[in-house]
């Protein structure tokens, strides 16, 4: 098993940034990808970025080059450093990982709301 616990959501003004982390523990060996998925109020959860185990990452078009997703191993923790935010970046981020054989684990998802 894998537990995923992010953190750093809170409220900013449009055009501030936030550093969200998710800490990974457990079976931790096993994961190849993970990344962040978003959730805003009567919407689908949509990817956001993901890294892959050789350092591979994949954005969303509407956070490119505003987001950036990194990784430090020694910590297993992911990053998701967001600048020039806006008020549409406004939802409920899901750290998410995925092993090699597509079992998926969330952590317990951290609000970003950004004001106009």
């Amino acid at each position: 098993q894998v537990q995923l616990v992010d953190t750093g959501g809170g409220l900013v003004q449009a055009g501030g940034s936030l550093r969200l982390s998710c800490a990974a523990s457990g079976s931790i060996f096993s994961i190849n990808v993970m990344g962040w998925y978003r959730q805003a109020p009567g919407k689908q959860r949509e990817l956001v970025a993901v890294i892959t185990r050789d350092g591979s990452t994949n954005y969303a078009e509407s956070v490119k080059g505003r987001f950036t997703i990194a990784r430090d191993n020694t910590k297993n923790t992911v990053y998701l450093q967001m600048n020039s935010l806006k008020p549409e970046d406004t939802a409920v981020y899901y750290c998410n990982a995925r092993n090699i054989i597509m079992v998926q684990y969330w952590g317990q998802g951290t609000q970003v709301t950004v004001s106009s």
